[in-house]
């Protein structure tokens, strides 16, 4: 069972990225799936997730209306479009799955590796 976190890098503030997670080893249409992310000096937090059951999503406030959060069950892959990005977003983002949807991160029984997503001018 492995998740695969990829799609970071270095943005201008008000650019766009598209992160992936990938799953090999179990079906992740069958999971909630979380995207966390953790900046420098700062706690762990949910940034967004999609439920197992008729894609509910569910976004932090700071990236509502920003980032989208979606699935592609042919390629076992969930996706997190992040746009109009501001330093702020700058951390490591974590995809992670669950049976249900949740902002705690102890919930999650799976993790991938992060990404890095930085945004500087």
């Amino acid at each position: 069972v492995q998740l695969q976190a990829s799609g970071g890098g270095l943005v201008q503030p008000g650019g766009s990225l598209r992160l992936s997670c990938a799953a090999s080893g179990f079906i992740l249409d069958d999971y909630a799936i979380g995207w966390f992310r953790q900046a420098p000096g700062k706690e762990r937090e949910g940034v967004s997730c999609i439920s197992s059951t008729y894609d509910r999503t569910y976004y932090l406030d700071s990236v509502k209306g920003r980032f989208a959060i979606s699935r592609d069950n042919a390629k076992n892959t969930v996706y997190l479009q992040v746009n109009s990005l501001k330093p702020e977003d700058t951390a490591i983002y974590y995809c992670a799955a669950s049976y249900y949807c949740s902002g705690y991160d102890l919930t999650y029984d799976f993790w991938g590796q992060g990404t890095q997503v930085t945004v500087s001018s």
